[in-house]
């Protein structure tokens, strides 16, 4: 059975991604993929740097691509982690430092989203936030 990231859960993510960015008071790039990949919603905020919007892309990329959340990669793709070099790896598009987190629902990884535009705490705490409703099905 395929498994898909609705677009109405997409919206979700960047919603309150989008939220907890202004409380923070960053304006970032918030990328919804799905499981393989794929960008599913894309959205800058006013004020973000044209960088955060390949940035957060691949941050989704990587986090959906590993299942993993990218600031756990940081430390093992550093000079003699297991995994250094991670980052060159498929064609230079893995994102080895935090915003991007893995949208599981039920250990099923439907897809990640990825925050760049503020420090990386922040992109972490950005990207959390949008996680976390997508898990919840929050809607509000």
């Amino acid at each position: 059975m395929v498994t898909i990231l609705p677009l109405a859960d997409a919206k979700r993510v960047v919603e309150h991604a989008e939220g907890k960015a202004n409380r923070l008071g960053i304006a970032a790039t918030v990328s919804v993929v799905n499981a393989e990949g794929t960008p599913v919603a894309i959205h800058r905020m006013d004020g973000a740097t044209l960088v955060s919007v390949e940035v957060s892309r691949e941050k989704a990329y990587t986090a959906a691509a590993t299942e993993k959340p990218t600031a756990d990669l940081t430390a093992a793709s550093q000079p003699g982690g297991d995994v250094y070099g991670l980052a060159s790896a498929d064609r230079n598009r893995l994102a080895v430092f935090g915003g991007g987190v893995p949208l599981d629902r039920d250990g099923t990884v439907l897809g990640a989203v990825g925050v760049s535009g503020g420090s990386v705490d922040e992109d972490v705490a950005v990207a959390t936030a949008g996680a976390d409703a997508f898990v919840a099905g929050d809607s509000e």
